[in-house]
């Protein structure tokens, strides 16, 4: 006997298919999944006598994800999701159910799928199939396809199997890789660029708030933001018609203007005291014809989405769950189908005598099937055709059931009532006939908005535009609620929320249409392509990922946009200013200490700019930034040299006061370790005050030296603040500077004339070294005030001209002399000094320290007088 294992794709349908094909006469038995029961039975399918084993999944077997090194939001840039490798598993909370069908599996010879006659389900089947073969490669692969949960369908589809349809399964795998890609991309970035930054009205915690993006979701909010806009952006404009109506004894008949209204009030009281002059009217002509008024087509799963808003105001979200409910219980069609005709298969006459012994329209039943009553007409034929399902129609009938909520009572078994002709009358006329109006007036009138979109409206527009599916329209509108975006009203109408209309918004003034149906649209019908095999699943993946990592990529670009928008809506937050360093969402290079999370982008508390892992405060790495970085953007050029990579190039903007001569203010960068410009900077000018807690290990401004860090002690005869010289011993006291530009800036120096020691005290304490050099003999002191400003710059390296004119300076004598030369504008003459110092400091390496103050000597009677 052959051993059959059956499949269904839930454990109600299971049963149901078990219960039909054994006539109630079958074994039930645990599996591994306490939901998911076993049926056992014997049957004969072609004669061919079987041993039968139906159990059931629940739903989708296996996941589409992205592999674990690509999961953690800050684990890459989100521009790598469209390329980064995804794996289809099987989770935790299905295990139970691949351990049942594998030890089935195992004692069968043929594998038959019950699963949902769809796209959807056609891949649940193949995600089964995957399960079984794994452990039996010798199983032979059957498909059922069925329509109602009826005994008429079910043997039927038993005695017929098919094979599972690959391209069905290959559109769903291109639709779901699709979506995560650009869904979880979209999202990463919109939330880690948005969240922190606003402080955004929502039902969830700021701090665990995701702004997502959806392909189908994002269209289907700009449908609504869409009608918003133009509902507010209508201006009212006042218009005049004239009405007529006229009594009969048949009744009273009002008559339209064919004008419709004017705009303009002179014309209209001209037009109208004409009327009241020559009150008398004159029928001129008299058209009958007979009127039909046809019953709708038959329902497809949209269709009754629709009805079922505007007659019960129910969401598609509880229609869709009660028709499931009807369907599983075995009372009408399988409920999700873009049919709206029946084929000529079809039998219509015994569906209809399923009916005639009920209690309210049995009667009329009967009188359908009467060939003598002439009332059979076939159902009117809507055009399409999803080659999967029937048209949603009843399958049997109940009296109602116990366990069953208002809402089922509602819906397909009742008779459908046609809409009323209305209650307007037309006495009878005759051409020539003259009459003097009951009533002849100048009514005025204003332009009105459109209505705000209904849940009907926005199924057909959706509809319309090919966003989404049958089967998922009704999701999307649903995780618009969740997300915040729109809230409906008590009408089912649809009205954008703050946040869902700054999205929006954003994106518009990007210039791109990722809020517009089109670019979805063209994807739905690849899809559509795809699973009638024109295109290949690889083929669409390929052309759909290009063309959307393209628009992300310029979204990043000019996230400006979606910040501006942001702004108008919702308060600045000021969580970027507390304890945590600010990510700006950007990633510039894999983080090479601890190999798992990349190195962001960032701003510290004191905002200026470094790189830090994303992986903090389990990794500390970091790399510091020279102070004077005005403006940091990550581009998309990526170094050829600096490994591992890739490794981003960053356009800095400097500030023209704070970097020396020869510098350009506009510099793109690598953090690599490769770019000389950043590593001079860093030494010239030192980095941004550092926030504790970072630790850096790859920064461009470590040098070779060891940075010697001094110890604050007390001068015990004055009690004054005070540190040793690094270079001759001697206490330093604190002073505090008396400059224009450093008034109250506390700095350290030596009292010995014999040596230059110089700190200020903010850079001691920011672990910046402090300058020391042997003092040249001179009177006249020169530096470039170009080099001040900035927390935290200290010079590293006192090899460098800057270090010898800095050395000059003592305590406030050299800050007064700084403060004259810059009130002077004497900066050429300066500008010479260092060219002039910096070519005989190299020679002083040959020459000895005499032959550098010597040149220092002689190049003072280049300049001013600056004492």
């Amino acid at each position: 006997m052959i051993k059959v294992l059956n499949v269904a794709e839930k454990p109600s349908v299971a049963k149901s298919v078990a219960t039909i094909l054994s006539r109630n006469q079958l074994r039930v038995r645990d599996g591994r999944s306490r939901y998911n029961k076993i049926f056992e039975f014997n049957y004969s399918i072609n004669g061919q006598q079987c041993h039968m084993l139906v159990t059931s999944v629940t739903g989708h077997l296996m996941e589409v994800e992205f592999e674990d090194r690509f999961r953690k939001w800050h684990s890459c840039d989100p521009a790598d999701l469209y390329t980064a490798p995804v794996r289809k598993y099987v989770p935790e909370d299905k295990l139970d159910i691949k351990r049942t069908l594998e030890e089935e599996a195992r004692r069968c010879h043929w594998l038959v799928l019950w699963l949902d006659c769809d796209r959807e389900g056609e891949n649940i089947a193949f995600e089964v199939m995957e399960v079984c073969k794994g452990v039996n490669r010798n199983l032979t692969i059957k498909r059922a396809r069925f329509s109602a949960l009826i005994e008429r369908d079910i043997h039927e589809a038993a005695q017929n199997l098919i094979a599972p349809n690959q391209w069905f399964s290959d559109a769903v795998d291109a639709r779901q890789e699709i979506d995560l890609r650009i869904g979880a991309s979209f999202t990463r970035f919109q939330t880690m660029l948005l969240r922190d930054r606003f402080v955004i009205d929502s039902a969830q915690d700021d701090r665990n708030l995701v702004l997502s993006y959806g392909p189908c979701q994002f269209p289907t909010l700009g449908f609504v933001v869409e009608r918003y806009w133009e509902i507010q952006s209508h201006e009212p404009e006042e218009f005049w018609t004239i009405n007529c109506t006229h009594r009969s004894d048949e009744g009273l008949a009002s008559f339209n203007w064919m004008r419709g209204h004017l705009f303009d009030y002179t014309s209209s009281v001209i037009l109208y005291e004409m009327c009241v002059e020559e009150p008398t009217a004159t029928v001129t002509k008299v058209q009958q014809q007979e009127k039909l008024k046809y019953p709708p087509y038959p329902l497809s799963t949209i269709e009754l989405e629709k009805r079922a808003s505007r007659y019960f105001r129910m969401s598609s979200e509880q229609t869709m769950k009660v028709a499931e409910d009807l369907y599983q219980a075995g009372f009408i069609s399988y409920p999700r189908t873009e049919t709206d005709s029946f084929s000529s298969r079809t039998d219509l006459h015994t569906i209809v005598q399923e009916h005639q012994e009920h209690p309210v329209w049995g009667s009329y039943a009967q009188r359908l099937l009467d060939p003598g009553a002439g009332l059979w007409r076939n159902p009117s034929n809507g055009g399409h055709d999803d080659k999967a399902h029937p048209p949603i129609h009843p399958t049997k009938f109940s009296a109602g059931e116990s366990r069953w909520s208002q809402d089922h009572h509602k819906n397909y078994l009742d008779v459908y009532r046609f809409e009323s002709w209305g209650d307007s009358m037309i006495p009878t006329y005759v051409q020539g006939q003259q009459f003097i109006p009951a009533t002849l007036t100048l009514d005025s009138g204003v332009t009105r908005p459109p209505p705000l979109l209904s849940e009907a409206d926005l199924l057909s527009c959706m509809d319309k535009a090919g966003i989404g599916t049958d089967a998922t329209m009704h999701d999307h509108i649903k995780k618009l609620l969740d997300r915040f975006y729109v809230t409906k009203d008590a009408n089912t109408r649809f009205s954008p929320t703050n946040l869902g209309e700054a999205l929006v918004m954003g994106y518009d003034d990007m210039g791109y249409e990722l809020w517009k149906p089109n670019l979805r649209s063209l994807m739905e019908c690849d899809m559509k392509e795809v699973s009638v095999g024109n295109k290949s699943k690889a083929e669409v993946l390929a052309t759909c990922l290009q063309q959307m990592k393209a628009c992300f990529l310029d979204a990043k670009v000019n996230k400006v946009k979606l910040l501006e928008a942001m702004a108008i809506f919702f308060n600045r937050s000021d969580r970027l200013n507390g304890d945590d360093s600010s990510a700006l969402g950007e990633n510039v290079r894999p983080c090479g200490l601890c190999q798992e999370a990349n190195m962001v982008l960032k701003k510290n508390r004191d905002g200026n700019f470094m790189v830090g892992c994303s992986g903090f405060p389990q990794c500390r790495n970091a790399v510091w930034l020279p102070g004077p970085v005005l403006e940091a953007t990550i581009t998309n050029n990526i170094c050829n040299s600096c490994t591992p990579g890739p490794v981003y190039l960053i356009q800095f903007k400097f500030r023209q006061l704070e970097i020396p001569p020869g510098f350009n203010v506009n510099h793109l960068g690598c953090i690599g370790g490769c770019d000389e410009t950043l590593r001079q900077l860093i030494e010239i000018c030192g980095t941004g005050s550092r926030v504790q807690g970072h630790a850096s290990t790859d920064c461009p401004s470590r040098i070779s030296a060891t940075r010697h860090v001094q110890s604050h002690g007390m001068n015990q005869q004055n009690g004054e603040s005070s540190i040793p010289c690094s270079t001759c011993g001697t206490p330093c006291v604190l002073r505090t500077a008396n400059t224009a530009n450093n008034r109250g800036r506390k700095f350290y120096s030596c009292s010995s004339q014999a040596c230059n020691f110089f700190v200020w005290e903010d850079n001691l304490n920011n672990g910046s070294a402090p300058r020391s050099a042997p003092r040249p003999n001179m009177s006249n002191s020169a530096s470039n005030p170009s080099r001040r400003g900035g927390r935290g710059r200290g010079v590293q390296n006192a090899g460098r001209a800057a270090d010898a004119l800095h050395a000059c300076r003592g305590g406030e004598r050299r800050e007064e002399s700084r403060r004259k030369e810059e009130e002077d504008g004497q900066l050429e003459p300066i500008r010479r000094l260092i060219a002039t110092c910096t070519a005989l400091e190299e020679r002083s390496g040959r020459n000895g320290s005499s032959a550098a103050q010597q040149g220092l000597e002689l190049s003072t009677d280049k300049a001013p007088s600056a004492a």
